[in-house]
């Protein structure tokens, strides 16, 4: 059997502590602040990088070198026994990383199997998972690829944000708009589901907004993701960056979904870095089946 590693990006929430403990490899995502650059659990923690964000530094993201990303393959396929790679990065939708592994991919002779399954955050830490698993049952890199890919739409995300300040600072919505809905106190509603982060709803107030993502959960539980029956094969999780009321969204969701055992992770800093702190986030996902 063919011995394939798995490889991600910190988008997917797993630290470098916690990709050791798995085994799973992780490269950190790239930073720009005020002109410095920083690699996210390398150099940067997520309270250091919240400090700077509510510090209004200029923070951009990035992503990972070419180098970076081709000296890691090469180490693991010459010098670290492994037949394969599997490599799992954060949506094209949301960044070119994925696009620039795919080309970097070309040169390997089918080595390297770049994952596109629109994953970020809680649910790309799921596909990790699931491609830990698909290993150990004797999967090849080219079928786990294949079985990620053909379940990409069975996840969503809903993120509630606090403030309209980043939005408006990364140019997702314009300074007028983000002038208005600050004056009338909106708590605007994210949606992530393949792709992109679009717009989904519009809430005067915070209980309004989490109303709002919780029925979207409902609903895509009913539509697409087999219905209420089906709720042992569904994995539900809240997300957040760092602000009041987690403990308290947290109990909101387990009370709603009493049968599921919840769990909390802090939403990519990827993300956070377009929405700001004081987020809540709440997410669906559809075990992989294969």
């Amino acid at each position: 059997m063919a011995r394939i590693a798995i490889v991600t990006d910190s988008n997917s929430g797993i630290t470098q502590a916690e990709g050791k403990k798995l085994g799973v490899y992780v490269l950190p995502m790239p930073f720009d602040i005020d002109g410095q650059p920083y690699f996210e659990d390398i150099n940067l923690t997520q309270e250091q990088f919240y400090e700077k964000l509510t510090g209004d530094a200029d923070v951009s993201t990035s992503q990972p070198s070419p180098d970076a990303v081709m000296s890691l393959w090469d180490d693991l396929l010459k010098n670290k026994g492994y037949d394969e790679i599997v490599h799992i990065p954060m949506s094209s939708g949301l960044s070119s990383s994925c696009a620039t592994a795919m080309m970097l991919a070309q040169d390997y002779d089918g080595k390297v199997q770049v994952v596109d399954n629109q994953r970020i955050s809680v649910t790309m830490k799921l596909s990790v998972l699931d491609a830990m698993k698909m290993t150990e049952d004797g999967f090849s890199a080219a079928e786990i690829k294949r079985i990620l890919e053909e379940q990409k739409f069975n996840s969503s995300i809903y993120i509630m944000v606090d403030t309209l300040k980043y939005l408006k600072k990364g140019g997702r919505i314009t300074p007028a708009a983000a002038a208005l809905g600050t004056l009338l106190r909106l708590k605007p509603v994210l949606q992530i589901q393949g792709e992109k982060l679009d717009a989904f709803a519009k809430a005067r107030t915070v209980k309004q907004a989490k109303r709002i993502m919780l029925d979207a959960i409902h609903k895509d539980i009913e539509t697409r993701m087999g219905g209420e029956v089906n709720m042992d094969n569904l994995h539900i999780a809240a997300a957040y960056t760092p602000g009041e009321g987690v403990e308290q969204w947290l109990e909101e969701i387990r009370r709603e979904f009493p049968d599921k055992e919840i769990v909390g992770d802090p939403l990519s800093l990827s993300i956070s870095c377009h929405i700001g702190p004081g987020a809540l986030a709440i997410t669906v996902t559809k075990k992989t089946e294969y």
